[in-house]
Parts: structure tokens; C-alpha cells; sequence
């Protein structure tokens, strides 16, 4: 963890000395969608986002919270952090896609990131296409979501494309292969957006005592193989986007949100 805090502190500087629109991004703007095609991919990793339709029923925000920093950001420090070959448009800007789940594109994504699933809706054809994707060996990351309330809508929409009885739900243990995939953790961090950490003075659970434990919580395959991960009660994705947004933050989450997130992708493409 120590060569990973100083990396990132050096890059931070580096984005504090004039760097910020390009390599370390944070707050959020208007940003164009890169809609994934057949075409888009060219063997390189490439941070793949699901665009999903509104939950009427929901609890949450849109699909594009932290698009598209977090997403740059995490691929750039995927780059620099690990041997990892990331697929670049240009010097500091990696090839970042959106996916729709019924688009031929999805099965080319390493793996694809779906954020504040709390207000996701899935349709038949949507579940079939990511029941089919996480069973022939694809890798769904669920992240951003609180509470009771939402952590059900959420279950209700994936139940469509995994049932129960077939794809149990558990919580990973402390030593699961995931947590020190290449840095050791304990656990899932609790990352709390940076409007609601600077608004109360550093707390980190956004729904009180309803969200007060994170949650790593998988759905697996016959031989153990994680299919689907869901990080809940934490926004892992903020601790990526806001990366250069206050020095503070920084340190207290980006440092371990991005120890877990390269677990993740490492986990995700090696399993």
C-alpha cells in the first residue's frame, strides 16, 4: 500500500501543478458518450460503462454518475499501477466506452461497471444478454448504491437474468483471492461521495444507520469464479472521479479506493 500511496501522491501533484484537465480530473461537466461498437475495441483494456434505463420503483441517480472521470482516472492509474496494457484515443486519454447490454459490443468488454444500480430497470432481453455475458466468462461490477430500499430494487432487476435458486448471493470473506489480488486489504472500503464527506465533516455512511456497513457481495460461478460483484453501501467510483478535487479526500479515499478497484479489474481479468 505504501507504493501505491506514493504514486498517487505524485500524481496528484502532478495534477495540482496544472495538469487537472487531462490526467487527474475531478468535479462533473459536460462530457461526450462514447457508445461502444463492435469496432470500438482493439485488444487493450478498455473501461466499459453499462447505460441503463431509470427504475421508476428506483433509489438512485442515472447511470452516468462519475462519467466519465472516474473512468479515465481508474484506467490511467490501472496503467501507471500495475503492467496492465490500457487502450489510449490519445497520450493521456484512454479509450473509455458505454455499452448497452443488448449491444453485440458487450462481449468484447473485459468487464463492464454498472453505478447506482439502485435505480436500474432491466428488460427481458437485457437480462438474457447479461446472463449470457457473466456465464461465458464476463465480469459485472455493481457499485454506488444504498440501504435496504435499494439494495432490494437491485436484487429484483438482477433475479431477472440470475435467479436465486441457481446464483446465490454471498458476502466474500476477508481472505478471498479478491482482497490481495495485488494490494492486501481487509475488506471493502466504505467510500462516501464528496458532497456527503465535506457536508458532514468526514462521514463516510450516506444513509445513516440504514448504510452503515459496506458490503462486498458476489454472485459466483460453478467453480468459484466471480461473475457478478456488488460493492454496497460505498461509492468506489467517487474515490476515482474526485481523485484531484480536495487533498483531503484524496488521502482518506482515493488512496484505498483505487487498492480495491485494481484488485477488481485484476481479479476480473485473470479469473
Amino acid at each position: 500500500m505504501r507504493r501505491l500511496a506514493l504514486v498517487l501522491v505524485l500524481a496528484l501533484a502532478a495534477v495540482t501543478a496544472g495538469e487537472a484537465q487531462r490526467r487527474g480530473r475531478g468535479g462533473r461537466g459536460g462530457f461526450e458518450i462514447r457508445l461502444a461498437t463492435p469496432d470500438s475495441f482493439d485488444g487493450l483494456f478498455q473501461f466499459c460503462r453499462v447505460a441503463f434505463r431509470g427504475n421508476r420503483a428506483g433509489d438512485g441517480g442515472s447511470w452516468g454518475v462519475d462519467y466519465p472521470r472516474a473512468d479515465i482516472n481508474m484506467s490511467i492509474r490501472l496503467s501507471e499501477l500495475t503492467k496492465t496494457k490500457v487502450s489510449f484515443a490519445a497520450p493521456d486519454e484512454p479509450n473509455h466506452l458505454v455499452v448497452q447490454l443488448t449491444s453485440e459490443a458487450l462481449f468484447q468488454c473485459p468487464f463492464v461497471m454498472m453505478t447506482e444500480v439502485g435505480a436500474a430497470f432491466l428488460d427481458d432481453a437485457e437480462a438474457a444478454a447479461l446472463r449470457d455475458y457473466v456465464t461465458k466468462g464476463g465480469f459485472l461490477w455493481a457499485d454506488d448504491f444504498w440501504g435496504e430500499y435499494a439494495w432490494e430494487v437491485w436484487e429484483g432487476q438482477l433475479r431477472k437474468a440470475l435467479p436465486a435458486a441457481q446464483h446465490p448471493i454471498r458476502d466474500l470473506p476477508p481472505d478471498h483471492p479478491l482482497f490481495r489480488s495485488q494490494f492486501i486489504l481487509n475488506g471493502v472500503p466504505q467510500i462516501a461521495s464528496i458532497g456527503h464527506w465535506f457536508s458532514t465533516g468526514g462521514g463516510t455512511s450516506e444513509r445513516g444507520a440504514d448504510s452503515a456497513v459496506p458490503h462486498a457481495r458476489a454472485i459466483a460461478d460453478a467453480n468459484g469464479r466471480i461473475m457478478v460483484l456488488m460493492t454496497h453501501n460505498t461509492d468506489l467510483g467517487d474515490s476515482w472521479e474526485e481523485e484531484a478535487s480536495n487533498p483531503q479526500y484524496f488521502y482518506e479515499m482515493s488512496v484505498n479506493g483505487y487498492a480495491f478497484g485494481i484488485n477488481v479489474l485484476l481479479y476480473a481479468m485473470t479469473h
